[in-house]
């Protein structure tokens, strides 16, 4: 009898208060927000701007949440210091990647077929191991993806082919390409013209990042310890080809990244991408996991709490010829002749 009773006040209370799960998912919601404040240092200037923060935070957590309990996919999601954005948001501040219809000058070097490599290329490459990689950078509110990708490039290039490591200015480009727009978008290959017209690149403690726009610095380059006079536009939609290159050097790419990219923790990303190319990276790498899934590895510039600390593992092959979001058909490495 004590039993039927306590079932009839627990089916009561539901009854006259339908809302009292939702109010504890909320009152959770607001805790794991305030969390996630304190563990990126994300503050608001009015309470305004936080109730609709808080709104955005709860809808990309509960995506988040149901895509990781549905447990059906070869990659996870997690959130971030972007976590409070709209994708639309991201996109307009995060991305800027622009596409020019380059007209081939005497910088650029056709790539029928890729130097003279045999089609014995390592089965796995990770430039990180081999020295040739940067700390992963953060791009910050400036729409250089496009600098940094073309930078990092360079960055692996310059220690394969001198021995020397350099961590180099983006800035640089993001200032003083005139064929850009700066924190609004830019190209890859514009930014190695840039290189190549100023003769050098300087490292990032000569140049520092800002963040944003700024003039164009009257520079030495002699100062200048890194620089190429070519650079080559790999063959598009050709993933085998482009597995060459990288196991060469790090590549630069365009890719269309689609609403998961941005959310993506962990994982071979095989999720939603853009219906543009929109974003640039670099891929530093390439493998398959232990169930047999091909990835290409990629580094980012949106900071080490982004994805695998920086990283991203995308699916390699077993797509169109254009790989997964558009991955072979924007590519481009740095050289010297």
């Amino acid at each position: 009898m004590k039993h039927l009773i306590f079932v009839c006040i627990v089916v009561l209370w539901a009854y006259v208060y339908p809302s009292m799960s939702r109010m504890l998912d909320d009152s959770s919601v607001v805790e794991a927000h305030q969390q996630w404040m304190m563990k990126y240092g994300i503050t608001y200037t009015n309470s305004s701007e936080m109730k609709k923060r808080l709104q955005i935070f709860k809808e990309n957590l509960d995506y988040i949440e149901n895509f990781n309990s549905a447990g059906n996919k070869s990659y996870t999601l997690g959130l971030n210091p972007y976590s409070d954005l709209t994708t639309k948001e991201f996109k307009a501040s995060y991305t800027g990647l622009k596409v020019l219809s380059h007209v081939y000058s005497s910088k650029t070097r056709s790539n029928p077929v890729l130097f003279n490599i045999t089609n014995n290329i390592p089965l796995t490459m990770d430039w990180r191991v081999k020295g040739a990689v940067t700390d992963v950078k953060n791009q910050g509110h400036c729409d250089g993806c496009w600098a940094f990708a073309a930078v990092a490039a360079v960055e692996g290039f310059w220690k394969i082919k001198m021995g020397n490591l350099l961590t180099l200015s983006e800035q640089q480009l993001i200032d003083c390409d005139r064929s850009s727009d700066g924190c609004t978008s830019g190209s890859i290959v514009g930014g190695f013209d840039n290189i190549i017209d100023n003769r050098g690149i300087l490292q990032e403690s000569q140049y520092p990042y800002r963040e944003g726009d700024g003039t164009c610095k009257q520079f030495d380059m002699d100062k200048a310890e890194a620089y190429i006079t070519c650079y080559i536009n790999l063959k598009r939609n050709d993933e085998q080809n482009l597995q060459r290159a990288v196991a060469e050097q790090p590549v630069a790419v365009g890719i269309s990244a689609g609403d998961d990219f941005f959310k993506y923790s962990g994982g071979v990303y095989s999720g939603s991408c853009g219906a543009i190319l929109n974003h640039a990276v670099t891929i530093v790498g390439y493998g398959k996991t232990k169930s047999g899934l091909k990835y290409w590895l990629i580094k980012n510039s949106w900071g080490k709490n982004w994805g695998m600390n920086g990283y991203m593992m995308i699916k390699r092959e077993g797509g169109g010829l254009e790989g997964h979001c558009s991955i072979a058909t924007h590519a481009y490495i740095p050289c010297i002749y």
